[in-house]
């Protein structure tokens, strides 16, 4: 399970192009919790090497600590674009603080960038995108086989197309459950595909008190005006706040694995999701 200081508020967040630097700092103040540089989907082939220079670049300059979950999304790691992506990650002085990774199949892929991150010093964080069958079958070894995942976000767009189903609520039950449950199995946050809808405001908002009641942290955006709304849906109420201050408050007094609470038993595993809502707090009291 990831340590304490790798929790933080991932209710919401939003995709910039690397191809547009100029964007980058519109998106850090948009509201959302995370703001990840896209070199992937939305940058053509022909693209990509000056998307790329771009976007490191970006990283070059000191990032203001403003509680925006930095990173870089790089392209498949079984494709050419994406093994020269790792190359010139590895090959910088500033890497970004985290990278998400598209179309993983296998917690292999995973094993080498952590290897290879590791051999440069880098302390990239790493947040995996599950969108293939493979990847759902495998999820629970992924979301298990690096200590640097914080994440796993649900590819709900290219999951649909492998599965032959609609993008629905409803058919892509199974695979949402399934990585929430490959999430909850190693500490980690499990974030929900954006909702595609941009004039349908409250569809979004309904799809993510879904996501919500089914385990997720947060949801995508693809746009601004999506962003606080999904940060409302995925903010703990006052009660659960205090709540979450009580039961940290009393597992680290006591220094136990377990404590009892209003005459219920709870266990160390809880701590992680009361650490979240306290970290979501935090961030509101800022």
């Amino acid at each position: 399970m990831n340590h304490n200081s790798n929790i933080q508020p991932r209710r919401s967040f939003i995709f910039t192009p690397g191809l547009k630097p100029e964007m980058y700092p519109k998106a850090l103040k948009s509201g959302t919790d995370m703001v990840c540089i896209e070199l992937e989907d939305g940058i053509a082939p022909h693209d990509k090497e000056i998307a790329r220079n771009l976007a490191l670049k970006l990283f070059q300059e000191k990032q203001e600590n403003d509680g925006v979950e930095r990173i870089l999304r790089i392209n498949c790691l079984r494709e050419k674009f994406g093994i020269e992506d790792v190359q010139a990650i590895l090959s910088t002085k500033n890497p970004p603080p985290a990278l998400m990774i598209p179309k993983v199949k296998t917690s292999q892929e995973v094993k080498l960038l952590d290897d290879l991150l590791s051999e440069k010093e880098h302390n990239c964080r790493l947040h995996i995108i599950i969108e293939t069958n493979d990847g759902l079958e495998n999820a629970f070894e992924i979301a298990n086989c690096s200590q640097r995942i914080d994440a796993l976000f649900f590819g709900g767009v290219d999951m649909s197309a492998e599965l032959r189903c609609e993008n629905k609520w409803e058919p892509l039950l199974y695979a949402r459950s399934r990585i929430v449950h490959a999430a909850a199995s190693a500490g980690i946050d499990a974030i929900d595909v954006p909702y595609l809808d941009l004039d349908d405001l409250d569809g979004m908002k309904k799809e993510a008190i879904k996501a919500k009641e089914l385990g997720f942290s947060g949801k995508g955006s693809i746009h601004p005006k999506q962003i606080s709304v999904l940060n409302d849906v995925f903010t703990p109420s006052i009660e659960v706040i205090e709540r979450a201050k009580q039961i940290t408050s009393t597992f680290e007094e006591a220094n136990t694995g377990l404590v009892v609470i209003d005459g219920k038993l709870i266990e160390k595993p809880v701590l992680r999701e009361m650490y979240r809502i306290l970290s979501i707090a935090n961030k509101l009291n800022n």
